[in-house]
């Protein structure tokens, strides 16, 4: 406070600049104070935190006591957030609970305007409106902010409410301040200057509110784009779907897992939110390319199957076999000894072939060999014309050593991958996406060099193309969708999956995370049976992969 004498006009002109420089000054740092949060407002990613940060930025901008910040949803202002300091409240943002005040409606039942609340006027006039004091305000309803006060000992007087208005000029929200405090934090009215302030803060606050909502929409819009594809994929074959599905999930808790480990070569590795996005996304599209891909292949569930299983021509022809052996044997051709243990063999050797005829991981070289010898039995025609008993074409799918493919089918198989890298190569990917391709196309690739399409070893891949490789393998492992095959235990798959990562096949560093931090067990609470949740024995299974834990 200037103590001035009346008597001298110098010492009072001085005090009045004194005075100015003050105000200017202070007019200066809370313009300052405007601009770095505007920067902040244009940074920010998340609505929830957007929208408290508004509303805390306009109450320390203006020394408000308490604040509320409403959104427009539908014909409604919803409470977003409340903030009242004197009496320690705090509700929405980041505090986790919704305010719990119903929604306030912009029209009555008959369709007229609700303009009875100072936050419904503002908001349907598009105005600000500022009041000196509520308990002398006319035209107004404020029976609750009334009952409120009586039941908290709180006396709301001024009040600032301005509504936020998008580019397109609609009012997407209301901000509405109460209680300006001075310096000895009594309650005074919110100046002229105060308002402008507000005001300015509302419509940088309102540009960045909405162009984070378009953003979000457009995120969800593409994301749903995704899930189109995927859906397309799904309809095409239900083997793919849920595997479409599963992949991004187990990719992102390998990441977020080496993300926090503090040890070993992968104690650099950080993400950050953008970074997620990006990996997440390319976890949704990893396998977009088998939108391409002939169900009947996708959905080959055995060897022999194309339109229909055709065991069931090999099964007719053993049937044939025993009974032209019958026939010899009534005709004298063949001892009944000898008859029988024909059958004995037709019986074992189709036995043999139906088994066979399920995909597997692995078939012995002397199986192979037998389902030659028994392609070789004597058959022909109804003209009698000499023929194989098995055709070249399903020897071969019989002979097959891993799972249902023969080597043609595995290539179509493969190619989605080449086309899941084009169509995601040709897209026009924003900066933050900008290696979704890279991420998405490597998960066939190896350390060594010998996987496909482009045969990368490990020092050419990224990461996270890495994880999303053991992910797509573990998955694989123990889906329970297959249609060639029951999803593996745990212990069975980590099993396969450390001698992969003994072979180079798989990342060994992040193996190593994959088990140590028991990425594997998270992953199988969400997604198996409780029958597949076996005992794992990890100091195995790391040396095993050729690797030491170091935790």
């Amino acid at each position: 406070m200037y103590q001035v004498n009346p008597a001298n006009p110098a010492g009072l002109a001085q005090a009045e600049c004194e005075i100015s420089m003050q105000s200017a000054d202070e007019l200066m740092q809370r313009l300052e104070m405007l601009n770095a949060i505007g920067i902040a407002l244009s940074s920010e990613r998340d609505i929830t935190r957007l929208v408290e940060l508004i509303l805390l930025a306009a109450k320390n901008l203006v020394n408000a006591d308490a604040g509320t910040l409403y959104l427009v949803e539908g014909d409604q202002l919803r409470f977003e957030i409340v903030r009242t300091d004197s009496l320690g409240i705090a509700m929405g943002g980041s505090t986790g609970k919704r305010p719990p005040m119903p929604p306030i409606a912009l029209h009555q039942p008959d369709g007229t305007p609700n303009t009875s609340t100072v936050v419904g006027c503002a908001a349907l006039l598009g105005e600000t409106i500022n009041i000196s004091d509520a308990y002398q305000a006319v035209g107004f309803d404020f029976s609750g902010t009334k009952r409120f006060d009586a039941a908290n000992g709180y006396h709301s007087k001024s009040f600032l409410t301005v509504p936020l208005r998008n580019h397109e000029n609609e009012i997407i929200g209301v901000l509405q301040l109460i209680n300006a405090l001075n310096a000895a934090r009594e309650i005074e009215d919110f100046s002229t200057e105060d308002q402008r302030l507000v005001e300015s803060l509302a419509s940088q606050a309102a540009i960045a509110l909405t162009n984070r909502q378009l953003i979000n929409q457009l995120e969800l819009l593409f994301e749903a784009l995704i899930k189109l594809i995927n859906t397309a994929i799904d309809d095409k074959s239900p083997y793919t779907g849920g595997h479409c599905e599963r992949v991004p999930v187990l990719t992102m808790l390998l990441a977020e897992a080496c993300s926090r480990i503090g040890w070993g070569p992968l104690k650099a590795f950080h993400m950050t939110e953008k970074d997620r996005y990006e990996l997440k996304i390319a976890g949704l599209l990893h396998d977009c390319g088998k939108i391409t891909t002939p169900v009947h292949v996708v959905d080959k569930s055995t060897k022999l199957e194309t339109i229909f299983d055709r065991i069931a021509l090999v099964d007719t022809r053993f049937e044939v076999l025993k009974r032209d052996a019958e026939i010899a044997m009534l005709r004298g051709k063949i001892s009944q000894e000898s008859y029988l243990s024909q059958l004995e063999q037709y019986d074992s050797d189709r036995a043999f072939l139906r088994h066979s005829n399920i995909g597997g991981e692995f078939m012995r070289p002397e199986d192979q060999e037998r389902v030659r010898r028994i392609a070789a039995y004597p058959w022909s025609d109804e003209n009698g014309q000499p023929l194989p008993f098995l055709s070249a074409e399903e020897t071969e799918n019989l002979s097959v050593a891993r799972g249902t493919l023969n080597g043609n089918e595995r290539q179509i198989i493969n190619h989605h991958i080449e086309v899941t890298i084009r169509l995601l190569e040709a897209l026009p990917w924003p900066k933050h996406l900008a290696n979704v391709p890279e991420y998405a196309g490597g998960h066939h690739e190896r350390m060594d060099g010998r996987g496909y399409p482009r045969g990368l070893t490990r020092e050419q891949m990224s990461v996270q193309a890495r994880m999303m490789g053991i992910a797509d393998i573990f998955e694989a492992l123990t889906a329970r969708d297959r249609p060639y095959k029951p999803g593996k235990t745990l212990s069975e798959s980590l099993g396969i999956l450390a001698r992969m990562a003994h072979d180079q096949h798989v990342d060994q560093d992040l193996f190593e995370v994959f088990i140590s931090g028991q990425v594997y067990l998270e992953y199988a609470r969400l997604f198996l049976e409780p029958a597949q949740i076996d005992g794992v024995d990890e100091a195995q299974l790391l040396r095993v992969a050729g690797v030491v834990a170091r935790t």
